[in-house]
């Protein structure tokens, strides 16, 4: 199957075109991460608090950025999280104490700013886990069962099975105390209306990621990513020659920059799945510019008369059908997952969807102009161009005629 036969781009002649486009979204990038936005690094990476909160109604993040931001808790992060009908948002502190007294202090604070409708000297019950509860019960005691040891293992089962209707049946999140009737015993439900009221959330987890260990993360993302770009300018030196390997990475460079400039335009945080998503990327767009330069090798042998851009011009137009073909199916793969994948994959397919449009574009408009451009420099210098193969059997280049003796 081929969508073009037969096409006579001349894609060398816009290179100018591509090198505006290619310097405005890396300087915009730049820019937004030199004083803008700077690198929005998750949690991950810089450490702190996440909280996942659920909502019986439809959160607005908005809303409860402010009510954490009067509560003094700043620099939060506010987004929406898994499927829109969950009504699930996760928020990012700047808590990254990591005992488990901070991960009692991080929820208590969240629970303090989130609550508008508390009632006076009663406890929320959404909130409340079943060792607190079961003391309250064991202390009314509304079963009459004294304070035996079988009270204390008939009120550890009514408070786990209270915990368990509210998480298991309803989300973790009752509309009211009465949501229990049927669920818990009368007399149990009726002595939890004397101390609890419910609100409109619940804390359904609360994890914590230490600054050391986010700085471990965003080292080890940082060696990753070079020694992958070290790794394919060996490869590539070692299968075609030295130029095409830092071509690629040139390539390379300018798809990563895009796409962490588009991040931090746009002001989304990079996290673990981000960077594997980035590591993707390098490996796709690598594995497109090198089919582009093995076609090039392949024409400078066969039309040695030709010109080096003719002959890269002439490639890139005979491998077009293969990039659209193969670049739009993963493209179209990456958009379903970004548009349907859920807020959790929402960074790690954005950034391949930005990563295969760039990827795609720099290996017809960025790596193969690469080439053509140093051999255009050697020959102001005077010699000979890299680009044409050797003769079989030695190391010389092809000389351009050869006399033959008598």
């Amino acid at each position: 199957m081929e969508f073009f036969r037969n096409t006579n781009i001349d894609f060398l002649g816009k290179k100018w075109y591509f090198l505006v486009f290619s310097l405005v979204f890396s300087v915009a990038g730049l820019l937004s991460m030199a004083f803008w936005h700077g690198i929005p690094l998750g949690v991950d990476f810089r450490g702190g608090t996440l909280v996942y909160v659920k909502y019986a109604h439809t959160p607005d993040p908005s809303a409860i950025h402010d009510e954490i931001e009067r509560a003094g808790l700043k620099n939060a992060r506010v987004q929406r999280y898994g499927q829109v009908g969950n009504n699930e948002v996760l928020i990012a502190l700047d808590i990254q104490e990591t005992s488990e007294q901070a991960l009692d202090n991080g929820k208590t604070k969240i629970i303090q700013a989130l609550e508008t409708r508390a009632v006076g000297g009663k406890q929320d019950l959404n909130n409340s886990s079943s060792l607190g509860i079961k003391k309250w019960l064991v202390e009314k005691d509304p079963l009459h069962v004294g304070s035996s040891p079988e009270a204390n293992n008939r009120y550890t089962a009514a408070a786990q099975s209270v915990v368990d209707y509210r998480d298991k049946n309803k989300g973790g999140v009752l509309s009211s105390v009465d949501d229990l009737n049927g669920a818990a015993d009368p007399a149990v439900v009726g002595s939890l209306k004397e101390n609890y009221f419910t609100s409109d959330f619940g804390i359904r987890n609360v994890e914590i990621v230490g600054p050391q260990v986010g700085q471990q993360l965003r080292k080890q993302a940082v060696l990753a990513t070079l020694y992958s770009l070290l790794g394919m300018l060996i490869y590539l030196a070692l299968r075609f020659e030295w130029i095409y390997g830092v071509a690629a990475v040139l390539t390379v460079f300018h798809d990563t920059l895009i796409t962490v400039g588009a991040f931090s335009l746009l002001n989304w945080e990079i996290s673990l799945t981000v960077i594997a998503a980035i590591l993707t990327l390098i490996g796709y767009s690598n594995n497109d510019t090198i089919v582009v330069f093995d076609r090039i090798r392949e024409n400078i042998k066969l039309l040695r008369r030709d010109s080096l851009a003719d002959i890269v011009n002439r490639s890139i137009n005979q491998t077009l059908s293969r990039t659209i073909l193969t670049a739009g199916l993963t493209f179209l793969t990456v958009l379903a997952l970004f548009l349907f994948g859920g807020e959790v994959l929402h960074g790690f397919s954005f950034a391949l969807v930005i990563g295969i449009l760039i990827g795609t574009y720099s290996s017809i408009a960025i790596a193969a102009p690469i080439l053509v451009a140093y051999q255009q420099w050697r020959g102001e210098k005077g010699k000979a161009p890299l680009a044409m193969p050797l003769r079989p059997g030695t190391g010389l280049k092809p000389k351009a005629k050869e006399k033959v003796k008598a």
